[in-house]
Order: C-alpha cells, then structure tokens, then sequence
C-alpha cells in the first residue's frame, strides 16, 4: 500500500531532520546465549517453528516539542526539540520469526511493549500469537520505555548491565529507530528475512504512547506502514516528561485524521466504559474502530491461558471451563472470560490485509449505551452487553461477560463473569444439541462478519460440543 518512494516523497524539511536520526542508531547482536532472553512466551516456540533471537540497539534519540499549539484534533506538529541534546541510549528488542523462510508472509509486527506492571510485557504477542504463528508474521519486542530497560538491568545485570535509558521523553525516538532499524538491517534483525510491511502495535499504557506518536511523530519519521492501537485510553501520553519539561497531551485526544497509513483501534467493553465514551471517534478511510462486547481489558486468557496456548483448541477448552467456573484473584467479582483475544486476532488479520491491499476490515457496530458519565451500557435479559461486535460468547451465553470489576491491584482491569444458573440455561437450551446449535449459529455470523478468524473456528466451536451445557 506504501511504497519507500511515498515514504520518503511525503517527508518535509523537519522531517528530513528526523530520518536522519532515526539513521543514528546501531543494532548489536544477536545477544548470546538465547536462553538468557528476559522476554519469552510460556512455551518452547521451537515447537511450532519459531525461533527467538535478541539484540541490542544503541544510538541518539531526540525528544520533541510542539512547533505550534497542540490542537483538539490530534494534528500536532513538532519537531526535535533543539534546546534539549539527545540522549544517549542502549536498549534492546527481542525478535521471533519463522525457522523455516518459506513461511515468512512478509509482515513484521513490532510492539510498543507494555511495562504497567514494571517490567516489559508482550501482551499482544501473548494475545495474538496463534495467528502470528500459522499466518508467519515475524514479532519484534521494543523495550522502548525506561521502565522496562531499568528492571531487566536490575534482574540479569550480567546479561543486561550495559543497557542504559534517558527517559521516556526519548521513547517514541526510540521505536522509530527500531522500526527503520527491522527494514535496513533485516539481514541481521531477521535473519534474512525481508520485510515488505512493518505494523507497530501496542497495548494499554503503550497504546497511550502510540496514539501520541501517532499524532506527533509518525508524520515525520515514516517508518510503520499501520498501526494496532489497542485498549487505549482517553488521551495520549504526555509528549515529554521529567526530568525534561513537561509537555502533556489534550484530553482526550482523538487520533488525527489525515493519516497516510491505517490505524486499527480495539476497545474492549472495559475500555468503552472506562474511558466514558471519550476515546471515541467516528471511523474514516484510514481509522477503524471495533469495540468488543463481553470483554475486559484483561482476562483469564492474559492471566493464566494465553502463555501456554499453542492453537491445538485445549486453550478454547479451558477459557469455555472459565465461564462455567470463573477464576478467582481477590477482585470482587471472578474474572472475564470473553472471546478477546480471539477479536484481536482477527483485527491483526484485517489490519495486515489493510496494508496490503487497502481494503479495509469490516464494519463494527458500537457498543449500545443506556447513559453517561459514568457510562452505563444496554444489556440483556442474560446481563450482556448489546451493539458492539459480537460472538458466541454474549449471542449464546452461558455466562455474563462484562468488563466491570473492583477489589485491590488491577482488579478493574480484569472484568468479570457470572455464569448462569442451571434454570437459565435450561430455559435458554433445554437439550445439549439446542445450545451447541445456538453456538454453532452465532459462531459462524461471527466468522462471515469477520469478526472471528475461520482458522478459530474449530476450536471454539470444539470446546461447546466437548462441553455438558445445559447441565
């Protein structure tokens, strides 16, 4: 969709400025030995015909500062602050990519990685992975924050002693570096393998900082062909923090609307609610917006399912156990067990078809509110949640899904579930044949909507045949 001569065409004389520093990093690696990664899955990636490499990124990064008022819209423009001198930094990047070359399908995803709970978190690779791995993207981990570097350095000082970070007034420099540094050293980053599209991606606090590097950045650096912004909140991160000046971001902050490239934005209901309705913009030729009914920011399957997933359907099975048996973490309410990270892995399909081709993902419907401030959402005669996109989960339910929870730590996060009695499923599937059909039903609308992936189809439609319900 974009080629390198619309890459740099686009860039004016600030931006100029700005490919040149994203030249001014340098890749070390990869790293040895590869057992000594901090960032790994929960399962031997060799097992399904990946393999894992890490590197070191060193160079220059700038931070930036507005060149005119920040605006409501998201149009911001900046430039590389010239009273602020770079900093220097050292951080790393992780890389999982196909053993097998063939299977490359010429996407590199590289995520923003989440570092909320103090240390680097991959949680879209945790949430997305079955698809990267039967559809053969390549994954690149950026500990782009200060957060992450410090607490890898604290943990494996032997193997990341060296490593040393400014601030987090120079992230957003910092992916961009690493971004350019997957396309011009992909001999060494991948091993040979090249890219023909890179797609940044990040969750929660990260998706924060996507959305500012959106508005800010990306109209001077080019480097990511699209972007996955997801469960983001009702601004962006600030521009520039201390010990530098502060430069806060407006709230809320809508994601400009004159990109080059498309954005994917995915809210869980959670984050619909949470937000108060305030991250909301309408869609355009280049944003698109799905909000998930039925889930939570995180879930059972961040919790406890997702690292040891390897797309065989015993993950369905278990997040299907969940809702009829919801795990307990001191919250309030036992945790959600909605289909998530199943939606996010048709996103990352669409989004990467987006890319490709410019035909955008489908349509999804909002999230039907009843009021605001605080938001209050339409439910069902089963308490979930109406509008938004949908899936077997809340259209055949054996369980209310929501993305509301209370209690100590990141309880409200996590969402909750309810499961029906037996005298509500009785009354909704009064054989076991009735509910699988129900299920079967509502799974395949999911999947001819595209808001479910047919590869996930199986798995979900095995684990409700597999299961006893009504009883």
């Amino acid at each position: 969709m974009r080629g390198t001569k619309r890459r740099i065409a686009g860039v004016r004389w600030i931006g100029a400025l700005v490919v040149l520093l994203v030249a001014a990093s340098c890749v070390q690696g990869p790293v040895v030995p590869s057992s000594g990664i901090s960032l790994a899955t929960g399962f031997d990636i060799s097992q399904v015909g990946y393999q894992r490499t890490e590197f070191f990124l060193n160079g220059n990064a700038r931070s930036y500062a507005p060149i005119a008022p920040i605006p409501a819209d998201g149009k911001l423009q900046v430039a590389p602050d010239p009273l602020v001198s770079a900093g220097n930094y050292k951080t790393r990047f992780v890389v999982f990519r196909p053993t097998d070359p063939a299977k490359f399908n010429g996407t590199v995803i590289v995520e923003w990685l989440n570092v909320t709970a103090g240390q680097d978190l991959a949680t879209d690779w945790l949430m997305a992975h079955n698809e990267l791995i039967r559809s053969g993207y390549a994954w690149v981990g950026v500990s782009a924050q200060a957060v992450g570097v410090n607490q890898i350095k604290a943990t494996n000082p032997s193997r990341y002693g060296t490593l040393f970070h400014p601030g987090d007034s120079y992230s957003y420099d910092i992916f961009s570096h690493a971004g350019a540094r997957v396309r011009d050293h992909a001999a060494t980053v991948l091993g040979g393998l090249v890219p023909e599209r890179v797609i940044a991606t990040g969750q929660s606090q990260s998706a924060s900082r996507l959305v500012t590097y959106i508005d800010a950045v990306h109209p001077l650096s080019n480097v990511y062909d699209g972007f996955l912004v997801h469960s983001r909140g009702v601004s962006g991160s600030s521009l520039r923090q201390a010990p530098l000046a502060s430069v806060p971001f407006p709230s809320p902050a809508p994601i400009r609307d004159d990109l080059d490239v498309p954005v994917m934005v995915v809210q869980a209901e959670g984050d619909v609610i949470g937000s108060n309705l305030l991250s909301r913009q309408p869609d355009t030729a280049l944003i698109r917006t799905w909000e998930l009914a039925g889930t939570a920011h995180a879930d059972s399957y961040t919790f406890s399912v997702g690292g040891s997933d390897i797309g065989d359907g015993n993950g369905a099975i278990q997040m299907f156990g969940f809702m009829q048996s919801p795990q307990v973490l001191g919250c309030a309410k036992p945790i959600n067990a909605g289909p998530h990270h199943w939606q996010l892995q048709a996103a990352v399909h669409h989004l990467d078809v987006w890319v490709r081709t410019g035909n955008g993902p489908p349509v999804g419907d909002l999230l039907e509110v009843a009021s605001t401030s605080p938001v209050v959402l339409v439910r069902d005669a089963q308490g979930n949640a109406l509008g938004g996109v949908r899936s077997p989960h809340v259209d055949a339910p054996i369980a209310r899904l929501d993305g509301i929870n209370s209690g100590g730590s990141f309880c409200g996060l996590f969402g909750s579930t309810t499961p029906l009695s037996s005298a509500e499923l009785l009354a909704l599937y009064p054989t076991h044949d009735d509910f699988v059909n129900a299920w079967a039903a509502s799974l395949y609308q999911s999947i001819v909507d595209g808001f479910i992936l047919p590869a996930d189809g199986w798995e979900l439609l095995g684990a409700a045949v597999l299961s006893t319900v009504p009883n």
